[in-house]
C-alpha cells in the first residue's frame, strides 16, 4: 500500500515537472541530478589525487576544482594581467595570463569582494550559477526548433555529457555557454540589437567574436537569399549587419587590449602560440596550418604514416559538413547549423589539436538536439549511461593529475 502511494506521488510530481508551463522545473531537476552524479565522480578522483603542481594529496572539492586553467583565472582575479610579457631563455613569449580573457575572473572577483569568499569557492559558485542558466537557456533555444520532450532530452544530454564536469569547476566555459545560448536565442528571434551587449561580454569571456561574426554574416546572406519568401525589412538588415560588424570588431578587441597594455601587437597570439610550442616548437600563427602540424606531430607520436592522419582529417571534416545538411541536422533549423559550421571553421583556422580539443567542441552543443531526436527509451537510457561513463573517462584522462600529465583538459 505504501509502495503504491509512493509510486503515485512520484508520478504526480513527474507530471508537474514535465508540464509545458513548468518546463523550468524539469530543467532544474535534470541539472541538479547531473551535478550529483558529476560531483560524486570528482570527489572520487579527488580522494585518490596525489601531490601535483596545484594541490597537496587528496584535496578538498574546491581546491580540486581550481587546478589547470583555474589557477590562471585565480592569478587574474587576484593580480590582473602582466604589463610586460614573460619570455623563455630562448627569447620567445612564455605562457602567461593574456591567454585567458577577463570576463569570468572579473565576475568571480566581484563575488569574492561581495561575499569575502576565497577564489576556490567563489569560482565554483559562479560556474554553477552560469551552468544552470545555460541549461535553462538551452531548453529555450532547443524549444524553438524541437518538440518540448525532445528539447528536454537535449538538455539532459548537455548536463550529463562526458565533459559536463567543466560545468562545475573554475573554468570560464559555463559563463561563455550561457552567453552563447542567449546570443543564439536572440538571433533566432531576430532581436539583433539585443545581441550587442551579449556579444560584447561573450567576446571577452572566451574567444568567440570572429566565429559569431561569421555565423551572423552567413545569416544575413541567407536572409537576403530567401527574402522573397521571408521578408527581410530594411530595419532588420541594418540591425543584423550592425551586429555582424560589431562581433567582428569584438573578435579583435582582446588582441588590441593586450597590445595596448604590453606594447606588443602580437602579445595575444604569441601567448597562445606558447601553449603549442611543446608540441611543434615556436612559430607563427598561420590559419588552417595547425591541424596539419598536429597531424605531423601525432603521426610521429603514434608511429603511423602522416598521410593517413591527413586523409582521416580531411575525410572527417568533409563528413562533418555533409552531416550538417542531412535531414536529422536540418531539424535544428538554419541558424544553429550556421553557428556550428562557423565555429568548426574557426577551430580549424586557429586551434592546435590536442587533449583540450574535446573541451573546445562544447560550443557545438546544438548537436545535442540531433542526438535527442530518437524517441526510444532504451536508446535514451543507454546514451545517458554512455555519457556518465564518458565523464569518468574524461576526468581520469584530462582532469585528474597522474604524475607528469600531458593531457590538459
Amino acid at each position: 500500500m505504501a509502495d503504491s502511494a509512493l509510486a503515485s506521488t512520484l508520478r504526480r510530481a513527474t507530471a508537474v515537472m514535465l508540464a509545458p508551463q513548468r518546463w523550468w522545473l524539469a530543467v532544474i531537476a535534470i541539472f541538479v541530478a547531473s551535478r550529483v552524479v558529476t560531483t560524486s565522480l570528482l570527489l572520487g578522483f579527488a580522494s585518490i589525487q596525489g601531490q601535483n603542481p596545484w594541490t597537496g594529496p587528496q584535496p578538498d572539492y574546491f581546491s580540486f576544482a581550481k587546478i589547470w586553467d583555474g589557477h590562471w583565472y585565480f592569478i587574474i582575479a587576484i593580480a590582473g594581467y602582466p604589463t610586460e610579457l614573460p619570455v623563455t631563455e630562448a627569447g620567445h613569449v612564455a605562457e602567461n595570463a593574456w591567454a585567458f580573457m577577463p570576463g569570468y575572473p572579473a565576475v568571480v572577483r566581484a563575488v569574492m569582494m561581495l561575499t569575502t569568499l576565497d577564489f576556490a569557492v567563489a569560482g565554483v559558485l559562479v560556474t554553477l550559477a552560469f551552468s544552470m542558466g545555460a541549461a535553462l537557456m538551452l531548453y529555450r533555444v532547443m524549444h524553438l526548433v524541437l518538440p518540448p520532450t525532445t528539447a528536454l532530452f537535449a538538455v539532459a544530454i548537455f548536463c550529463f555529457a562526458p565533459l559536463s564536469a567543466i560545468l562545475q569547476v573554475s573554468y570560464a566555459e559555463s559563463m561563455y555557454l550561457f552567453l552563447l545560448m542567449l546570443a543564439l536565442f536572440w538571433l533566432m528571434k531576430r532581436q539583433y540589437w539585443a545581441l550587442l551587449p551579449v556579444i560584447a561580454v561573450m567576446s571577452l569571456t572566451r574567444p568567440s567574436g570572429l566565429a559569431f561574426a561569421l555565423a551572423l554574416g552567413l545569416h544575413v546572406v541567407y536572409r537576403w537569399w530567401i527574402r522573397r519568401r521571408e521578408e527581410f525589412p530594411m530595419r532588420e538588415r541594418v540591425a543584423a549587419i550592425s551586429a555582424t560588424l560589431f562581433s567582428l570588431l569584438m573578435g579583435f578587441a582582446w588582441l588590441l587590449i593586450a597590445a595596448a597594455v604590453t606594447g606588443s601587437l602580437t602579445a595575444y597570439t604569441d601567448t597562445e602560440l606558447a601553449w603549442r610550442a611543446p608540441y611543434v616548437g615556436n612559430g607563427e600563427l598561420i590559419p588552417f596550418a595547425a591541424w596539419f602540424q598536429g597531424a605531423a606531430f601525432w603521426a610521429q607520436w603514434w608511429r603511423i604514416p602522416q598521410w593517413l592522419l591527413v586523409v582521416m582529417l580531411v575525410a572527417g571534416v568533409v563528413a562533418f559538413f555533409v552531416f550538417l545538411i542531412t535531414k536529422p541536422a536540418q531539424r535544428l533549423g538554419v541558424d544553429l547549423r550556421l553557428w556550428v559550421a562557423s565555429y568548426a571553421l574557426y577551430l580549424l583556422a586557429v586551434f592546435f589539436p590536442q587533449s583540450s580539443t574535446f573541451r573546445l567542441l562544447i560550443p557545438m552543443f546544438p548537436l545535442a538536439g540531433v542526438l535527442a531526436l530518437p524517441p526510444s527509451r532504451l536508446y535514451r537510457a543507454l546514451l545517458l549511461a554512455a555519457c556518465i561513463a564518458g565523464q569518468w573517462c574524461w576526468i581520469h584522462v584530462a582532469w585528474w593529475v597522474d604524475g607528469y600529465d600531458w593531457t590538459p583538459p
